[in-house]
């Protein structure tokens, strides 16, 4: 029941962020901006070549501040999502509770607390800065890892099998599902980056932006995209790292080996290196911007892929996190 009251939140959420994100925009237009940046730098004239994501040409209106009146129905959005979001703590809770366990030996577990660390991000990150424009594209993603773990992965509550009765149960999954969350969050970001950077260079470049300049009139600039996208993916990294670290000690703990290339180690590693790469590619003359958000974007379907694919059709030593 709190699962699907939470369930009911997010959707009240996901319309309420929607009306809100068709009636704000952004304080600075494309073509504003595009003149602004056409003024100081006179790179950007040649070809469009260069785009907003030059620290240089940031200022204090690409914050991600919006005008229009669709602050009241942000406002909504974000009170029920934090509502849906307690509800859904609780149901992981109660959970916990009927099992008389930690709450995520399993795929419909692990989905619920993966939502939880999605929308709970999203929160705690809000406290900070004005993200009512950020909700849709949350909210979504949480409404489908709900209704697929409500569907599909349901399990009834059962004791772990012997492998997953650790202490390193609590350490190992915590750390991945808060980085599940960030993650998601980060791609979020940028995913939307795209969409700005892309406007912005056609603007810039003189060309019209067509339909995608309804959404990018409505996002703070691709240079601010970009880099609250690295902060979180910077953030994170290193709690990645370590809950694969932790996998390995819980590893060889269970079945005596450290790493043995099972599939879903092997894919976790590979999530790894993803994500160094894009902390690289930031680093790197020539990798930033859009190649470094299509990496980050390459670093969550790796997750889905480790998720979905590695737990539900590779068998493994662990197959019993799959659905049943």
């Amino acid at each position: 029941m709190l699962v699907y009251a939470a369930m009911t939140g997010y959707v009240v959420a996901m319309v309420a962020f929607a009306i809100s994100l068709s009636k704000s925009r952004r304080i600075e237009t494309l073509q504003e901006t595009a003149a602004r940046v056409s003024a100081v730098s006179p790179a950007a004239r040649q070809g469009g070549t260069a785009t907003l994501a030059d620290a240089s040409v940031s200022t204090a209106l690409s914050d991600g501040d919006v005008l229009g009146s669709g602050r009241r129905s942000g406002n909504i959005g974000m009170s029920v999502t934090w509502l849906a979001t307690l509800l859904l703590g609780a149901a992981i809770i109660c959970r916990g509770l009927s099992a008389s366990r930690l709450p995520w030996g399993n795929m419909y577990e692990f989905s619920l607390a993966a939502g939880f660390s999605i929308a709970f991000a999203y929160c705690v990150l809000s406290l900070k800065r004005d993200l009512r424009w950020l909700g849709l594209f949350i909210v979504v993603p949480v409404l489908l890892d709900l209704g697929i773990a409500a569907t599909i992965l349901y399990t009834d509550s059962a004791e772990l099998v012997p492998a997953l009765q650790s202490y390193w149960l609590a350490i190992h999954v915590t750390a991945a599902t808060v980085c599940v969350g960030a993650f998601t969050v980060g791609a979020a970001l940028s995913a939307l980056y795209l969409v700005a950077e892309r406007a912005e260079a056609k603007v810039i470049a003189g060309e019209e932006p067509g339909r995608i300049a309804f959404l990018a009139n409505r996002l703070p600039t691709a240079d601010r995209l970009d880099l609250m996208a690295y902060r979180i993916h910077a953030f994170m990294f290193p709690i990645w790292t370590f809950a694969v670290i932790s996998g390995a000690i819980w590893a060889e703990a269970a079945w005596g080996r450290y790493w043995g290339w099972d599939p879903k180690e092997t894919w976790a590693f590979i999530t790894w290196v993803i994500y160094a790469a894009y902390l690289h590619a930031r680093v790197t003359v020539g990798w930033r911007g859009r190649k470094a958000a299509y990496i980050a974007l390459a670093g969550i379907s790796a997750i889905l892929i480790n998720y979905f694919v590695v737990n539900i059709l590779i068998p493994g030593l662990h197959s019993y996190s799959g659905v049943k």
